[in-house]
């Protein structure tokens, strides 16, 4: 017997519309996330992503084609605000010719340009996390928990800034907090894929969007000693 998180499986997830998984905590939120980000391995099955002209994207390529901020994904804390910036260009380019100056105002942090990372405050670190998602020029965004460490005018930033920032892109959010996903279209429950005990089985995803669509067949995930919220 092995104790599984999810199980039996499937949905679409069209390109331009925002999707939510919700569920209690434990449910398999960040699991899900993981696992589309390719983070995740599943315990059985392959992982295939499609593109638009039916050819396979590499596993060790797909994360140039998405961002994600994540409470648990860190920063790197030895960097200069500035320099973090700079370092995420040269791997995902912005939507406009943005400078890394007019960022730092983007995020509200203009008086941080040459601060270590390490000292910054947790809701610093998320608004910065946040900024780096939502200016990423990727077709998928994914926000885990996004308003985790904001003050309340930090979430007004972000609820002002997701909406307008993302008309154009998948996103996808994990989240027990109505607030952060109200403008969310769809909504799913992780809790329908929860399987305390069961015995060994497959589950399917299809994921749809313009440019790229992924296929997970086959899946298992069996998560004994490392749950996920």
């Amino acid at each position: 017997m092995k104790e599984w998180i999810i199980r039996n499986a499937s949905f679409k997830l069209q390109s331009g519309e925002k999707y939510v998984f919700v569920g209690g905590n434990g449910s398999g939120k960040s699991t899900c996330l993981q696992l589309l980000t390719g983070m995740f391995p599943a315990n059985e099955g392959t992982i295939s992503y499609i593109d638009d002209n039916n050819k396979a994207i590499d596993l060790d390529d797909w994360y140039k084609h998405l961002v994600m901020a994540t409470p648990y994904m860190e920063l790197i804390e030895e960097l200069t605000l500035r320099e973090h910036i700079e370092f995420h260009r040269k791997f995902k380019s912005f939507k406009s010719s943005i400078s890394s100056a007019d960022f730092e105002a983007f995020i509200q942090l203009p008086f941080a340009t040459h601060k270590i990372v390490r000292h910054f405050s947790s809701g610093m670190k998320q608004r910065l996390k946040l900024g780096l998602a939502l200016m990423s020029d990727v077709p998928v965004v994914i926000l885990d928990e996004p308003t985790s460490n904001l003050d309340e005018n930090g979430i007004q930033w972000y609820l002002e800034n997701v909406i307008k920032m993302t008309s154009k892109q998948l996103v996808l959010i994990g989240s027990n907090v109505e607030r952060e996903y109200a403008f969310c279209e769809n909504i799913i429950s992780v809790s329908n894929f929860f399987i305390s005990l069961a015995l060994i089985s497959n589950f399917m995803y299809l994921f749809n969007f313009s440019k790229y669509c992924s296929l997970l067949s086959s899946i298992g995930v069996s998560l004994a000693n490392s749950c996920s919220n």
